[in-house]
């Protein structure tokens, strides 16, 4: 009965929005309206973080993607990707260079003190991706955290602040490019890259070299991630969480996360 209880009342919550967006007065925000009129919702991505964004080939693929387009062909609009840098990509949204970031972007309060983000999806811990052959090195945070230990970090993210707070005592080095550090450290060329849950499984299974450290004790508390969307707006934001919650409502988020994140 409880459970029926609460289907009922989530269905009445995305009724009520559903009647709000309906009654939009006709000149609404000016992002919205843009968005509406080019029929074009620009999708801000770095497109290097497995198994929420990837681009290969000129195209895109992996979570986030399924789901902004899924968002985007309930507005009723088309989706143009926007390349853009994890050190970039707070700042190009805030210079309106796109509409929404996704891509395995992490929920946190610096974060939420300039823009707006969807609701929490995907819970993760920080972990490592080390090879398979040293596992038993890495039992600890403070097995990583020493000089011998050859960390590989990718700028701009929650991931680089992690390494750069906690492990000042290993040799830790950048590279641009995220999806190349896997094969970095199975190459034997670091030993250790700072990531989150998903992100480890997905390279872990796809290459037998590769050890996924630290799941069942993650580095870091449990946190979740999340759209980013811009602050300029307040009808632009009304319409996408009224369109995140229809996708919730009909099984599409279930089911996008079924197929990527297990």
């Amino acid at each position: 009965m409880f459970q029926k209880k609460t289907k009922v009342l989530a269905a009445m919550a995305v009724g009520a929005t559903a009647v709000a967006a309906l009654s939009l007065p006709a000149q609404a925000g000016p992002r919205l309206d843009a968005i509406m009129q080019a029929k074009v919702l620009r999708v801000g991505t770095p497109g290097d973080y497995r198994p929420f964004a990837m681009k290969a080939d000129g195209k895109y693929a992996g979570h986030d993607i399924e789901v902004v387009e899924a968002m985007a062909k309930e507005m009723g609009v088309k989706v143009e990707y926007v390349d853009t840098t994890w050190p970039k990509l707070m700042q190009d949204l805030q210079d309106k260079k796109f509409d929404v970031a996704v891509g395995g972007i992490t929920r946190n309060v610096a974060r939420l003190s300039k823009v707006q983000m969807l609701p929490g999806y995907a819970p993760f811990g920080k972990v490592a991706l080390v090879r398979a052959a040293d596992k038993d090195k890495f039992t600890t945070p403070e097995s990583l955290n020493q000089a011998s230990v050859r960390v590989i970090k990718n700028p701009g993210g929650t991931n680089e602040a992690y390494v750069l707070q906690n492990l000042k005592n290993a040799q830790v080095s950048t590279h641009d490019k995220n999806a190349e550090i896997p094969g970095l450290i199975a190459e034997g060329k670091g030993d250790a890259m700072i990531t989150e849950t998903y992100e480890a499984l997905h390279y872990s299974k796809a290459d037998p070299r590769l050890f996924a450290a630290y799941l069942d004790k993650p580095l870091t508390p449990v946190n979740q991630l999340g759209f980013m969307l811009p602050v300029d707006d307040a009808d632009y934001q009304r319409v996408m969480q009224f369109t995140w919650d229809v996708l919730a409502l009909r099984g599409v988020l279930q089911q996008e996360a079924q197929k990527w994140l297990k």
